[in-house]
């Protein structure tokens, strides 16, 4: 604990504080009376003290946090009995749902070690994220739904900082990861809430001019890649702050620069390779290499981590079928920085990515009138996962299709072309 103490100062504590006052401002756009729940690893306390703080100085009802440890989870894997890799806490995630249907705010803290699990039995680590992924279903409808505001950002834990920055002292990793985190949440700065204002501007332009053009399909090409990827009947594109079903707006993920909609997961057809290593459970899934037909991957490779990959892909039907593209240039600020943050908050918005699984009913129109049915009917993906994995790079070029089969420029060598 002496170690974490020492390494915690050198956390800029007026970054950390505006941190947390943006996930509460700009995040989650909290209101007065409305209760939150929070789920952080134990190492953020820092963190977690200054949300409630802000929270309850923006009128929240009550602020209830639930709290991860490493150590705990570490115990299980070496102790607990075979049988229970095969459970999960479904009593607290239906009272999540309960709590979500009630109209109580989600923020999520993300910073446990990404490579925790890695030394674990690789299938007890499969069948606990099977359970845990079938148990949370009905919390998570709640959130991909946004039937409620929701935000999740980071904190620089110790045992992620060493990830990122293997040759550093512990406490000089920390200092390095909480610098990026602050940079790339855009909290590095004292007009913070103004330059999400700003950002956000930025994203609503790209959404508003990608919803105007109506693309049938985006047609991808680059080293490795020649893949086309159908967009789904009646799509909308999201980008920053979104509109949660309770009026609420709010930022779901801080950092953010992408802007995303759902493909028709039975209409993406080609090859794509990785342009970026995706962190998963404590395995690092490397050089993923995949082919598509009829929208369902029948091919997969990876230089790395290529038995995870498939054991991922064989979670249920939807899991070879993609529920999310995203499109992030090259030159996001987070792609700047050079870093691998092996975090999925991070990594997904260093370069344009697609996600494995589920997919967000907010990105139809008029998709929080639509039942699962009609989602489907129109394209959408269902899954008990949802994975994002980059693909995008500085020699990607992306066109759009339109109905009648012509194309536009929408990014070349990485960039946005308009």
């Amino acid at each position: 604990m002496t170690d974490q103490r020492n390494s915690a100062t050198s956390i800029d504590p007026v970054k950390l504080d505006r941190l947390a006052e943006v996930a509460v401002k700009v995040g989650l756009g909290l209101r007065p009376g409305q209760d939150l729940l929070l789920t952080a690893p134990a190492i953020a306390l820092p963190l977690v003290r200054r949300i409630a703080a802000h929270a309850y100085k923006a009128g929240a009802g009550i602020v209830t946090p639930i709290l991860s440890d490493e150590e705990m989870t570490l115990a299980r894997y070496r102790h607990g009995h075979d049988n229970s890799f095969d459970r999960a806490a479904n009593w607290l995630y239906e009272g999540m749902a309960k709590a979500f249907s009630n109209n109580t705010a989600r923020l999520a803290i993300v910073g446990d070690n990404p490579m925790l699990l890695s030394g674990e039995d690789a299938s007890k680590v499969a069948r606990a994220s099977k359970a845990n992924s079938v148990a949370y279903q009905p919390a998570l409808e709640k959130i991909v739904n946004f039937d409620t505001n929701w935000n999740i950002i980071a904190y620089p834990s110790p045992s992620w900082a060493k990830q990122v920055f293997p040759n550093d002292s512990e406490e000089v990793a920390v200092g390095k990861l909480a610098d990026a985190i602050f940079a790339a949440s855009r909290v590095d700065r004292e007009d913070a809430t103004a330059n999400w204002a700003s950002h956000n501007a930025v994203l609503r332009e790209r959404t508003n001019w990608l919803n105007g053009q109506r693309f049938r399909a985006l047609q991808y090409s680059g080293p490795g890649t020649d893949l086309t990827i159908g967009l789904a009947d009646g799509h909308e594109w999201e980008g920053g702050a979104s509109l949660a079903k309770n009026g609420i707006s709010c930022n779901a993920n801080i950092p953010t620069e992408e802007v995303f909609t759902t493909p028709h997961c039975r209409r993406v057809y080609g090859h794509v390779v990785s342009s970026k290593p995706l962190s998963y459970q404590g395995t690092l899934i490397d050089n993923i290499a995949v082919r598509f037909e009829d929208g369902r991957i029948v091919d997969a490779k990876a230089s790395r981590g290529e038995e995870v990959l498939n054991k991922v892909l064989d979670t249920d039907e939807g899991a070879r079928r993609l529920g999310e593209v995203a499109l992030v240039p090259h030159s996001s600020p987070i792609s700047q920085s050079g870093l691998l943050f092996y975090n999925t908050l991070f990594d997904e918005n260093a370069a344009s990515h697609i996600a494995l699984g589920q997919c967000y009913s907010k990105c139809f129109i008029n998709g929080a009138q639509l039942t699962p049915q009609q989602i489907a009917a129109q394209g959408g993906n269902q899954s008990l996962i949802h994975i994002d994995w980059m693909i995008g790079s500085a020699e990607t070029d992306i066109d759009g299709i339109l109905a009648d089969g012509s194309k536009v420029p929408v990014f070349r060598k990485g960039e946005w072309a308009k």
